[in-house]
């Protein structure tokens, strides 16, 4: 009789780290269902990369959903505000930047929580991390554990106990280095991500920006090739 494979959600922005998670959840035997966003960031292109990335790691099935967080701005990315550029390490770990979307995950999570339960998913991975990243609120440990606990509480096959779903974020302890080298040593092809908050519009990386900066120096430290496209802004730090 044919076993049947597990089924998680995995939410692809077409960055560094949510590729990972992705390859990660293949390698751990899951047939895969991946969820991007169109939510008015002006880094529409990642959307580009994310079909790409879902189609070389064959995935069972791809979506993109529409919803409009312009509508909030106070954000970088979905709002006419400066990205903040070539910053140093101490001065990005300082405070919640500009960049930060408010309640982002939060919501990605909901819509993700909603789809998984129409799969029958057990499981959905995002890619947040609590070492190399901007200081939001939303990629902490104790935010994801919260997280599924609430799911628990919020969806059908939780309360009738048939389903305990799981919010996975296995890079969340993870420097960028350590992700890169995970990522290399399960095949992933870095050069399809694109981590950049300001890219042009040829997909080119600003190479100044936070996620850049935290990108190189991840390339650097983890003494793999950067496979990124710049547009030969040069940092300062």
């Amino acid at each position: 009789m044919k076993s049947v494979k597990k089924k998680a959600v995995v939410l692809l922005s077409g960055g560094l780290d949510s590729t990972t998670i992705l390859a990660i959840a293949h390698d751990e035997g899951y047939d895969t269902y991946a969820m991007s966003f169109r939510y008015g960031q002006r880094h529409t292109v990642e959307l580009q990369c994310a079909t790409k990335i879902a189609k070389a790691l064959g995935v069972k099935q791809y979506i993109i959903v529409d919803i409009d967080l312009r509508t909030f701005g106070s954000s970088a990315l979905t709002a006419d505000i400066g990205v903040p550029k070539d910053r140093s390490h101490q001065e990005m770990g300082n405070g919640i930047p500009i960049t930060y979307v408010p309640a982002r995950n939060t919501i990605f999570l909901s819509y993700a929580l909603a789809w998984a339960e129409v799969l029958v998913a057990d499981t959905v991975f995002i890619g947040a991390n609590a070492i190399d990243y901007s200081g939001y609120p939303d990629c902490r440990p104790e935010y994801i554990d919260a997280y599924e606990t609430m799911a628990n509480l919020a969806t059908r096959a939780g309360v009738e106990g048939k389903t305990k779903l799981r919010i996975r974020a296995p890079l969340i302890e993870r420097t960028k280095a350590e992700i890169i080298q995970i990522g290399a040593a399960l095949g992933v092809d870095y050069s399809l991500t694109l981590s950049c908050y300001d890219p042009d519009t040829e997909g080119r990386a600003c190479g100044g920006c936070d996620s850049c900066l935290l990108r190189k120096r991840g390339f650097e430290e983890a003494d793999i090739p950067d496979p990124t496209r710049y547009y030969f802004r040069k940092a300062t730090n």
